[in-house]
């Protein structure tokens, strides 16, 4: 099976700005970037195409010409719970340091944990390695990608945070 992960392109919102679960709008250059993502993956025949619910990605699916994409909640990115939308360096929460220690079994802000947010995305990754697709798209979020990776057995999970995904980049997993 192949799946074709698609991040989603740049979004309208300050560097350094928490906003994972946050349905935050696309940059200006949405249009020009978006373009590139189309041409990239104007010879693909997906039998399957994912969305995250999140606006960002599925504007980009849209932009593709992927219409009317099948949501599912476990391709969203990490919930950083009452850290989303704020900047990073003004953060005084107590748990950020211990969840800089321990990012992969702290929950972010009292959101999500990063294994938890692994566990979701094999969970969807098992399902749709299962159901008799052969080529599947999936507009989606770094994080979500970087779990991609791991279930993959690309990379450790240990190292997966530091993972170079670019907006609007294609990534390609075979199984």
């Amino acid at each position: 099976m192949k799946i074709t992960l698609i991040r989603h392109t740049r979004v309208a919102v300050e560097t350094g700005i928490c906003y994972g679960w946050s349905d935050v709008g696309v940059a200006p250059a949405f249009e020009t970037e978006a373009s590139r993502v189309k041409e990239n993956i104007s010879n693909e025949q997906f039998d399957i195409v994912y969305s995250s619910p999140l606006s960002r990605c599925r504007k980009l699916a849209a932009f593709c010409g992927f219409h009317e994409p099948i949501l599912d909640d476990r391709l969203k990115e990490l919930n950083f719970g009452e850290w989303e939308m704020k900047k990073w360096d003004d953060l005084t929460d107590p748990r950020l340091e211990l969840w800089y220690k321990d990012w992969i079994h702290l929950p972010a802000g009292g959101g999500e944990s990063y294994e938890n947010q692994c566990r979701r995305v094999a969970q969807f990754l098992d399902e749709l390695r299962h159901s008799g697709h052969t080529d599947a798209c999936i507009f989606t979020h770094r994080g979500v990608i970087a779990c991609a990776m791991v279930y993959a057995g690309i990379c450790p999970v240990e190292e997966s945070f530091s993972i170079e995904v670019d907006y609007g980049s294609k990534n390609v997993l075979e199984f």
